[in-house]
């Protein structure tokens, strides 16, 4: 797996597994919310200095941005979307 496809995976895991949108891990990391959305894509590729700052609001080391999946594991899915159920 290449280096950037193992940053965008464990970013989207690190950041679902904690109920975080893109814009909240931006915000809490400061950020710009743009920026994670492309690494999660593949689009664009961080610095060290930005992992660290993700790494930091996520409360990780920054290794764990490459931590290698395990055979067969699933690709991190996003948040579930939706509305509060209405108060009808």
């Amino acid at each position: 797996m290449k280096g950037r496809t193992l940053v965008a995976w464990n970013l989207r895991r690190l950041r679902t597994e904690r109920g975080l949108t893109q814009t909240q891990l931006a915000t809490d990391a400061g950020v710009d919310h743009v920026h994670v959305g492309a690494l999660e894509r593949e689009i664009k590729s961080a610095t060290v200095d930005f992992l660290d700052k993700l790494a930091a609001a996520l409360d990780v080391p920054i290794a764990d941005f490459f931590e290698v999946p395990t055979r067969g594991e699933k690709r991190p899915g996003g948040l579930k979307s939706g509305r509060k159920p209405s108060s009808k």
